[in-house]
């Protein structure tokens, strides 16, 4: 397992314990934030399990607490992007398919 990869894991586990205190202490020991930072916490908690593909059960409860904390867009854009990623790569190969079936012939 690569070093990101054991990261992530434990990372997720910290995360699945919804516990503020124990994401910011792990993130602190692992060198990747400073004692008293970010300024909100428990929204940098969230945001972090709403973008975590593995933690897809969350991401409903994740949304409720960004929504009523005033951060739909955010939960929107972080959401979102998982759930479109194949539709949109459909969407534009299948225009691209319209597109060569309705090309006329060119005179010539």
């Amino acid at each position: 397992m690569t070093d990101y990869a054991n990261f992530r894991q434990r990372l997720d586990a910290v995360l699945r314990t919804l516990d503020v205190k124990q994401v910011q202490d792990f993130l602190v020991t692992e060198g990747q934030w400073s004692p008293g930072s970010p300024a909100d916490p428990e929204f940098a908690m969230w945001m972090m399990i709403a973008g975590s593909q593995t933690l897809q059960d969350l991401h409903e409860q994740a949304r409720k607490w960004l929504v009523s904390h005033g951060h739909e867009a955010d939960a929107n854009a972080v959401l979102r992007r998982g759930k479109e990623g194949g539709g949109k790569q459909e969407k534009r190969g299948q225009r691209v398919e319209d597109k060569k079936r309705c090309k006329k012939p060119r005179p010539g």
